[in-house]
């Protein structure tokens, strides 16, 4: 495999979870993080409609003015399943893919749910999506049914085999809380993986903590990185204190890829 440092394609971004503080505690919108992530040195920002008002027009319009002016690319995180628990497609993947549109997104997040419910068409379905113009991916969440090495790559084999283009997001610390092994995870999904959040992992008398430093944690994440093709986009997911905290994470992450 090429080494990541000869990449020319990929992206490096910043999920808005990274200025939780400020958003939950200090009323900043995610339309007024974008100049502060262009500052940071990031090509683009991961928004998450959890962070989102209730009545997000104004927000999503003010987030795309954002982006035409920083030059930021933008991803969607949404904290929603594909396959509801009787197995019938989510009937808000229309609306998810208005808002993502409405801020020019290029990428959206899904968590799976329970596709071994599914009994119905999958290109018939998926097709009435626009996803030759965002890409949809589904991420390892910390569930059983959405988390589990064998339930992400079931999906992912049969929307493949249907030529739908649906990828993965790989999140590394999501690994650790469901008790599965990451390098097993990254050998059976790397074929499918278009984007990855980057974490890491602090485990303290058995209790399992986001670290808000890659470099303390469990797991080895420059090893779990060069698994991936070099050109994939990769995104910082985690709480930090300060806009140079991010900062110096990110450039520990680029100076691993570029």
């Amino acid at each position: 495999m090429a080494s990541r440092k000869e990449a020319i394609q990929m992206a490096l971004f910043i999920n808005t979870w990274c200025f939780e503080n400020d958003i939950k505690n200090h009323g900043v919108k995610q339309s007024d993080l974008l100049s502060r992530v262009k500052a940071i040195g990031a090509d683009g920002i991961e928004v998450r409609r959890e962070y989102l008002p209730q009545d997000s027009h104004q927000e999503l319009k003010a987030i795309n003015d954002e982006r035409k002016k920083t030059g930021l690319l933008i991803n969607y995180s949404i904290p929603d399943e594909l396959f509801e628990k009787d197995g019938a497609i989510n009937p808000k993947l229309q609306l998810y893919f208005s808002e993502a549109k409405a801020m020019d997104a290029q990428k959206t997040k899904f968590n799976l749910g329970n596709f071994k419910k599914y009994t119905g068409n999958l290109v018939d379905d998926f097709n009435k999506l626009p996803l030759n113009q965002i890409k949809l991916n589904i991420e390892n969440d910390q569930t059983k049914i959405s988390g589990r090495v064998k339930n992400i790559k079931y999906f992912l084999c049969h929307s493949t085999k249907d030529q739908l283009p649906i990828g993965d997001v790989f999140d590394f610390g999501n690994w650790v809380f469901t008790h599965q092994d990451a390098n097993y995870a990254a050998n059976e999904l790397r074929k499918f993986v278009n984007y990855i959040h980057v974490k890491n992992v602090i485990s303290n008398d058995h209790k399992l903590t986001t670290s808000d430093n890659l470099n303390s944690g469990v797991l080895h994440w420059k090893k779990l990185l060069s698994k991936f093709h070099p050109n994939i986009d990769i995104a910082l997911e985690f709480p930090m204190k300060n806009d140079q905290d991010i900062k110096t994470q990110l450039n520990l992450v680029r100076n691993e890829v570029k």
